[in-house]
């Protein structure tokens, strides 16, 4: 992973981008020698979103079923009944 200063990307952000375009790796900024941000791909940040939805809705599935809030499939079906028409 490229890391560049703060003031690197204040002096240089349009050669940062055009580079992070090309590359598609993502860019660690940092600030006062510490990490402060992750500069990346719009498309790349796009589909990370994606990911993260699909793995919370996985995540509330699991835990619905651990505490028991599952219905039979007939169960489903009467209440899915208005969607299924």
């Amino acid at each position: 992973m490229k890391t560049e200063l703060v003031t690197t990307l204040k002096r240089q952000a349009t050669k940062i981008l055009a580079d992070l375009h090309v590359s598609k790796e993502p860019v660690l900024i940092t600030e006062h020698g510490r990490p402060s941000a992750y500069l990346v791909d719009f498309e790349d940040y796009q589909h990370m979103q994606n990911r993260i939805c699909i793995l919370e809705g996985i995540a509330r599935g699991e835990r619905a079923v651990f505490e028991g809030r599952i219905y039979s499939e007939s169960e489903a079906e009467e209440k899915m009944s208005k969607w299924l028409k």
